[in-house]
Parts: C-alpha cells; sequence; structure tokens
C-alpha cells in the first residue's frame, strides 16, 4: 500500500512538473512580458492623476513636470470638499444612479422575460425592432425628450434622469437579460406549471435565483452609465445645487479664482474622489460580470 502511494505521489510530482514546464516556457515569458508592459502604459494616466492630486500648487505647474510630489499634501483632498458643494453632487448623481438602475433592471428583467419565454405574434419582429434602437444615436432624440420634459415642468429636475429607466430599461439590457434566459432550460418552467405557478411566481422564484449573474452585469453597466453621464444632467440641470458628479467636475473648472492660483491639484483630487465608488463596485462585483458576460452568449 505504501509503495502504491509513493507511485502515486511521483506521478502526482511528475505531472505538476511539467504542467509547470509548459506554463513557464519562453512563449509564456514573452506573452507575460507584453502583457506587464501594456498594463503599465494604461496605468501611467491613472497614476499620473495620484500624483498630480498630491502635488501643491506650485509643484502643478513645474516644468519638467514629475510624477510625484516631493511631499505627498493629502490636504488637496479636504480642500475640495470646500471649494464646490462636492457633497451635495455625490447625493444627487446617488440619487439618479440607483433609481435609474434599479428601474433598469426591473423593467429589461421583464421585457427580456416576455420576449425569452412567451410565444406571441411578431414576437421576432418586436424584437429586432428593439434590438435596432441601438443603432440610433442618442442626441437624436435629445430634444424631442426635451420638449416632452420641458412640458411636464421637469426640467432643472432629477426626474428626467430617473423616469425613463422605468420604461423598457434600454436594448442592450434587454437583449443581455434576454440571451442569458434562453440559456436557462423551458423544462424549470414546465416543472414549476404543474407544481401551480404562474408565469410571474415562475420568473421571480426560478428564474432570477439562476440570473444573479446576469442582473450583476446589467446593474454594473447602469451604474457606470448613470455615474458617468455627462449629456443629459447637462441639457436637463441648470441649478448647482442639482448637479451630478460629472457635470459637478465641469463646474469646478468653471468656478472664478480670484487668487489666480492653479487648482488642477485639486481637479485631480476630486476626479479620483468621484471614481472611488466605480472601482469598488467594479471589484466586488467582477466574479457576477464576468460570468455574467460569459452565460448571456452560450444560447442565441
Amino acid at each position: 500500500m505504501n509503495v502504491a502511494q509513493q507511485r502515486l505521489t511521483t506521478a502526482r510530482r511528475g505531472a505538476r512538473a511539467g504542467l509547470e514546464a509548459r506554463l513557464i516556457g519562453p512563449g509564456r515569458l514573452l506573452l507575460y512580458a507584453i502583457a506587464l508592459i501594456a498594463a503599465t502604459l494604461f496605468m501611467l494616466p491613472f497614476l499620473w492623476t495620484v500624483g498630480s492630486s498630491l502635488k501643491t500648487s506650485v509643484e502643478i505647474r513645474q516644468f519638467p513636470p514629475a510624477m510625484f510630489p516631493a511631499v505627498l499634501r493629502f490636504q488637496n483632498y479636504a480642500d475640495i470638499w470646500h471649494v464646490v458643494p462636492l457633497g451635495t453632487f455625490f447625493w444627487n448623481s446617488a440619487q439618479v444612479t440607483l433609481l435609474a438602475m434599479v428601474g433598469q433592471v426591473c423593467s429589461a428583467t421583464l421585457v427580456a422575460y416576455g420576449f425569452s419565454r412567451f410565444r406571441f405574434p411578431f414576437r421576432d419582429t418586436l424584437f429586432l425592432l428593439v434590438i435596432s434602437t441601438i443603432l440610433l444615436p442618442r442626441e437624436v432624440v435629445l430634444i424631442p425628450t426635451f420638449l416632452i420634459f420641458k412640458f411636464l415642468g421637469w426640467l432643472d429636475t432629477l426626474r428626467p434622469l430617473i423616469v425613463p429607466s422605468f420604461f423598457g430599461g434600454g436594448a442592450f439590457y434587454i437583449f443581455l437579460l434576454r440571451q442569458f434566459f434562453l440559456a436557462l432550460p423551458r423544462e424549470l418552467d414546465e416543472a414549476a406549471k404543474i407544481d401551480g405557478a404562474n408565469s410571474l411566481q415562475i420568473l421571480l422564484r426560478i428564474l432570477l435565483p439562476l440570473a444573479r449573474p446576469a442582473l450583476a452585469t446589467t446593474a454594473i453597466f447602469s451604474f457606470l452609465g448613470h455615474w458617468n453621464d455627462f449629456l443629459e444632467p447637462l441639457i436637463y440641470l441648470n441649478s448647482p445645487q442639482n448637479f451630478t458628479v460629472a457635470l459637478g467636475l465641469r463646474y469646478f473648472q468653471t468656478l472664478p479664482n480670484e487668487a489666480q492660483e492653479p487648482r488642477e491639484q485639486l481637479l485631480m483630487a476630486a476626479s479620483l474622489v468621484v471614481t472611488a465608488p466605480i472601482l469598488i463596485i467594479f471589484f466586488a462585483a467582477q466574479r457576477y460580470f464576468v460570468q455574467g458576460i460569459v452565460m448571456s452568449g452560450i444560447k442565441g
């Protein structure tokens, strides 16, 4: 018995050594080197932003510029909250992003469920019509929607940024969730119907728990889109107390500077603070994000 165990252990070590030899070959090392160089190049703008956010007003205009300051000035991150009402901008963006994200996920889920599980006349034609709206630039419908919101008296409020998300959810999110629902076997629906479940119960109790990766992917995309949106807040919002963070950064640049001191270091610090929620949410939900993207393309 001991001899058999020794042979098994030796075989495992040999297989592991062979695998490591294949993984750490010349070609693999070259790929790792190329990936490391590319990652460094892509990280340079971010590192430059971090370094600039910690500089003084003198160092930010220094030539030749340095990547990092001689002394790190973390006070910049405290000053940005006093130069502009950044807390108000964050609160407005949080309201818009969270409410619009919930609206898009819920409405896109219902529409995708209908296209993937029900049979009705012109279903495929309607789905193609919905998907074709992806090709329609947002700028084309900007004036008609502006006139609608002006008629409703919603200008300079957050409602134009929130309410439309509850009607359909967007063609891309419908497509993403529909593809995921199509990958789920219909036998699940049939078994639930035999047990007396209706269509809504099948969606809520059977499909949605299985569709968590796709829902998380949709939520991440929706969060990124609304948090970074600049065009629609620029069109619909006029008062600084209603600005979102994307519009607030632009407002930061247009403030009068009576002291004529450089404020680019504060702008860099504000940009990093605004970017922080995106990074946190992406890394926290990265596993669901990758799984949702992969599984949504299993079945057409």
